[in-house]
């Protein structure tokens, strides 16, 4: 849903800002909820300057992208961070993904390819953009995976809100002529996108990770581009084309196959909490 909401608030406020203003309202949010009474450690402090690199750099990326492309194809190409994910954690961290898995995120690459469009001309400047966000979001599914395991999620969520609203208030201030237009909207977008799509989604993401693996993880998240189409039809009137319906069947199909072919005994691994 917040595809199609950014999308909307961007009329009325400039991409850095807004993600200023909207990361700034997440981690105030989120402060209340924190336990800060045991000190922070190094490995949760490394995390947090991780996931916040990682977080704002991707966010930055999606939403300048917004700017010139729809909120469907912006987010059927983020999805593609999905199927660069597994990739990411067999390159970097050496794990293994079964053939299976491995078919099924073929599937679901050739289904966003179908996605984008390429009848209508293909990938434009906005998809560009947003295809730096899907390799960044990738690298952030596998590190939210392995960090999850270890610490507290509330505190890793918080320690990359706060790094991520620094992040990028400061290239706002360096790089953007900020606007900004007061409306309803764009208050309502502020509020949506800061407590419920980035505050509560994060902990949620990060809570249910500690229990599957990256493959899992980023075929479960092929079902955004899903919703974000959905929503989009309906309040945009966005119509998927033939080989965008097709390419929905792809990822789909892709999602299923995955979760078939994947073992399930990561979920009763026990978790330790690094020190």
């Amino acid at each position: 849903m917040s595809f199609v909401i950014v999308k909307q608030a961007l009329r009325d406020s400039t991409p850095l800002a807004f993600l200023s203003i909207r990361f700034l309202l997440a981690t105030l949010a989120l402060t209340p909820l924190v336990d800060f009474r045991a000190p922070w450690s190094r490995g949760e402090l490394r995390g947090g300057l991780l996931l916040t690199v990682l977080l704002a750099s991707g966010f930055a990326c999606q939403v300048v992208g917004l700017e010139y492309t729809t909120p469907a194809r912006s987010a059927f190409i983020v999805a593609l961070s999905s199927v660069l994910a597994p990739i990411v954690a067999l390159l970097v961290l050496r794990h293994r993904i079964g053939w299976m898995v491995l078919t099924a995120l073929l599937i679901a690459g050739v289904g966003i390819y179908f996605l984008t469009a390429p009848d209508a001309g293909g990938l434009n400047r906005g998809d560009l953009w947003t295809l730096i966000t899907a390799a960044v979001f990738g690298g952030h599914i596998v590190t939210v995976t392995e960090l999850s395991k270890r610490y507290d999620a509330r505190r890793l969520v918080w320690l990359q809100l706060v790094g991520t609203t620094v992040g990028v208030t400061t290239a706002m201030a360096l790089l953007e002529r900020v606007r900004i237009v007061w409306s309803p909207a764009l208050i309502g977008a502020l509020i949506f996108t800061g407590v419920i799509a980035t505050a509560l989604a994060l902990v949620l993401q990060m809570r249910a990770q500690r229990h599957m693996s990256s493959a899992r993880a980023s075929l479960l998240l092929c079902l955004e581009p899903v919703f974000a189409a959905l929503t989009s039809w309906l309040y945009w009137g966005e119509e998927l084309s033939l080989s965008q319906a097709l390419g929905a069947v792809f990822v789909l199909g892709g999602m299923v196959l995955a979760i078939l072919g994947e073992p399930r005994d990561l979920a009763t691994q026990p978790l330790t909490r690094d020190s």
